[in-house]
This record gives structure tokens, sequence and C-alpha cells, in this order.
């Protein structure tokens, strides 16, 4: 008896469901390119995001058909472990990061090669989930505060009061805090000095676009004194 199992164990062969192989296929290909899209909008690695998630794809997709071939056959199993004992592969993962999606990417189609769909589906789009709030929960945190900027104005020539009172209206309406330093005019132009503080950055080419559409002949010089992070 025991001979019997054996011979069916090593000799049994594969019979594979066109239609259902071409679904696992499908799905792992999708699922795939979901990972590689959120590791491309969120990683922080050091590396090439793009030239590394490039391969998610081949790379589920090769190991949906490996596990699809083998997971009925003892014989064809046991010679997988044999012929990765003897392939070396030597890719440099530098980051931790790279690691769990590589590991993310092979359970996908570890569960679509063994055609469990949905639970593969279900994980995955768990995993997106957290990788995105954990992205967004990551940028909030990093939040940079701007403050103590030193702005000058400088015109090549001489304002006039009410063009006095737009410029510093202009900066003052996209920052937290503005003061006036000192303001002086010759005949040959003018140049105002303010402190004004930013809680985003965006708010500075902002400033800048306003004032160079009203006044394109003015020079907007802006200095950091010190950033604070939050």
């Amino acid at each position: 008896m025991e001979k019997i199992n054996l011979d069916f164990f090593a000799n049994q062969t594969i019979q594979i469901d066109l239609s259902n192989f071409l679904i696992n296929l499908l799905t792992s290909i999708v699922l795939s390119y979901l990972i590689q899209l959120a590791y491309n909008k969120t990683a922080k690695t050091l590396s090439n995001v793009k030239n590394f998630s490039k391969n998610f794809v081949i790379l589920c997709l090769t190991t949906t058909i490996i596990i699809t071939i083998v997971k009925s056959s003892l014989a064809l199993s046991l010679g997988l472990v044999g012929a990765l004992s003897i392939v070396r592969f030597r890719a440099a993962i530098k980051e931790p990061e790279e690691l769990v999606f590589l590991f993310l990417i092979i359970s996908i189609g570890l569960g679509c090669g063994a055609g469990q769909i949905g639970i593969t589906v279900v994980g995955t789009f768990i995993a997106l989930i957290i990788i995105l709030m954990h992205s967004r929960f990551e940028s909030l945190e990093k939040k940079i505060e701007l403050e103590n900027f030193n702005i000058s104005i400088i015109s090549k020539k001489k304002l006039k009061p009410n063009n006095l009172k737009d410029v510093i209206d202009i900066i003052t309406n996209d920052s937290d805090n503005c003061e006036l330093i000192s303001f002086s005019q010759t005949s040959d132009g003018s140049t105002i000095n303010l402190l004004s503080s930013f809680s985003k950055i965006n708010n500075i080419e902002k400033i800048n676009n306003n004032l160079k559409k009203k006044f394109p002949t003015l020079d907007f010089v802006l200095v950091r004194e010190s950033i604070n992070s939050v």
C-alpha cells in the first residue's frame, strides 16, 4: 500500500483548468500593479523607486505560474526545492521597505497560484489601505513650519504710497505674521524690508507670483533665518 501511494505522488499528472488559471493570472497582474503604484507613491528609499518597482508584476506573475504548476505535484515541489537550492539570487536589497514589498508581491503570487483569490484580494486591499494611511500620517507628522523670514522687496523706481500699501498687503495676506522692519527710497529706487512667518511653504511661492503679476519690475528676495520641524 505504501509503495502504491509513493508511486501515485511521484507520477501523478497535473490537470490545470485553463479558465481558472487565466483568472488567477489576471488577478495577480492587477493586484501587483496596484502595489507597484502604491510603492511609487509612498516609497522613501534612496534607490531608484520606479526602476525597482517595474519588476513587481513580472515577479508576481512568475510566482503565480510556479505555484499553479507545482501545487498538485509532490515530485514537482521537490524538484522546485532542488532548483532553488542551485540558483543564487543576489539582488541588492538596501532598504527594509523594499524587502517588505517583495514579500507582499510574492504572497500575492502564492495566493493567486493556489487559487485563493478571495483571501488574496481582501488581504491586498487591506495592505494597500495600511500603506496609504501610514504614508499619510507620516507626511502630516513631518509638516514643516517656516518662521522668521527676512523679505526684501527691491524696486528699480520710486514706489508711490498706494503701491507701498499694495506690496505690504500682498505679503500680509499670505503670511501668518508680517512686520515692517525698514523702508528706504532714493531717486534710483525703493527697498522694503519685512519680517514674516509662514505655516505653508506654498504661500511663499504664492506671494512671489502675486508680486510679479502686479509689479513686474520688483525683485523679491527672501532670506530664511530658521526652520523648526514639528
